[in-house]
């Protein structure tokens, strides 16, 4: 009789619980199932796995094949005659294999010979984890993303609303059940892509607003984009940089209800060249004004 390891076959322990056979067992038979593997030797590996699996989940087989002893997989060996009366009943074994020996003990229900030919296996298709970079554009109007996976490739719905870091479950969509387990799950990551304008933080966009010197002291009706097309907004005079203007619901849309907001921040800006004409109205500005704009640094003067 040709001894098989089959704690070896599934890489675990003897003293391995249940719980650590089973999960061995399904790591390694969805790694070697001849309908996902192209390996070479998976179907061998396969039947390998589950013929261990079949004995040692069993604990009266499991029971039976730990009497055997320990011995070299492949190597000669004959059971110990207390084993043999126990269950062979008297038979000539010495050309049978030890799955066939097993067989013949009377262990194997219906059920497990289907098993051990395949037919009744199941396993649960595995989760598949992916990420999808989205524009603000799809994030507003919802969008499809295509994702490859073992089986062929699955189109996922990514709803509107969606927001910056969010994981969502998409039930029944990842790896291929084996055997006619369900269909694993697909974790989808939402990473927003950059934009040359609007900076998201949850659902509310930010924007730089560039103003004028004059439009910031004077007050100014400017126009401005949206994700929703232009629209005016009113800068009020004395208006200051770093101040902000809310457009409420100009921001990008919420799972279910709800929108939220855009903040146009001012910002104060120059023109690199300034025309001899205009230094001089700044010139008779500056004489003009009383205006102090670092009342904190007045004092003594430290020179340094």
């Amino acid at each position: 009789m040709k001894f098989k390891d089959y704690y070896e076959s599934l890489g675990i322990e003897r003293g391995a619980s249940e719980t650590e056979i089973k999960k061995a067992y399904r790591r390694l038979a969805r790694q070697n199932h001849p309908d996902i593997s192209k390996e070479e030797g998976a179907e061998e590996r396969f039947k390998e796995i589950s013929e261990a699996y079949q004995t040692l989940s069993d604990p009266e087989k499991r029971q039976a094949y730990d009497e055997l002893g320990r011995h070299q997989p492949g190597e000669d060996f004959r059971p110990p005659p207390a084993w043999d009366s126990r269950f062979w009943q008297g038979q000539p074994h010495q050309e049978e294999d030890l799955s066939d020996l097993f067989e013949q003990m009377g262990f194997r229900s219906s059920q497990r010979r289907r098993q051990a030919a395949g037919v009744d296996f199941s396993i649960r298709g595995h989760d598949v984890e992916a990420v999808a970079k989205l524009s603000l554009d799809e994030v507003c109007h919802g969008t499809q993303v295509t994702l490859e996976r073992p089986g062929g490739n699955v189109s996922i719905r990514v709803p509107k609303g969606v927001a910056e870091g969010e994981r969502l479950r998409i039930p029944g969509r990842g790896g291929p059940g084996i055997g006619g387990g369900p269909d694993g799950d697909v974790y989808l990551l939402i990473q927003l892509l950059p934009h040359p304008l609007f900076r998201p933080a949850g659902h509310d966009l930010y924007l730089e607003l560039p103003v004028t010197p004059w439009e910031a002291a004077l007050g100014a009706q400017i126009e401005i984009p949206t994700l929703y097309g232009r629209v005016l907004v009113t800068v009020k005079p004395g208006s200051q940089a770093g101040q902000k203007l809310r457009l409420a619901g100009k921001g990008l849309p919420q799972r279910g209800e709800g929108t939220g907001d855009l903040y146009g921040v001012l910002q104060i800006v120059m023109s690199k060249e300034i025309s001899e004409p205009e230094q001089e109205l700044y010139r008779e500005l500056a004489r003009a004004s009383s205006f102090q704009p670092r009342p904190k640094f007045t004092g003594g003067t430290i020179h340094v």
